[in-house]
């Protein structure tokens, strides 16, 4: 069917956390800024006592063809930041450096 929302947003998580890990210590740093998704889903909600809502990623050229009427395109901007430190931009590659904001 595709993979789930939350899926996606931790394998973006480990994939940006990669990147700072493998910046560790290069002369050139990029400061993380807002990250913007913009999704095929398909909705999916579950019968009974304790049911829920699913939102499951699909591929946007297949997306379309399964239902259309139950595809809807999202869009979501992650504002990323440490643990604990709501405002601070992370920096991908090593750590600070004197003079460097």
């Amino acid at each position: 069917m595709g993979i789930e929302l939350a899926e996606l947003i931790g394998q973006l998580r480990a994939e940006l956390s990669a990147a700072m890990a493998a910046g560790e210590g290069e002369k050139l740093r990029f400061e993380l800024g807002p990250v913007e998704l913009e999704l095929t889903v398909k909705v999916e909600k579950e019968a009974g006592a304790g049911a829920k809502v699913r939102f499951w990623v699909v591929d946007a050229a297949t997306g379309g063809k399964a239902a259309s009427s139950t595809a809807q395109t999202i869009k979501l901007t992650l504002d990323p930041h440490p643990a604990g430190t709501p405002g601070v931009r992370p920096v991908i590659a090593g750590g600070e450096r004197e003079g460097e904001r």
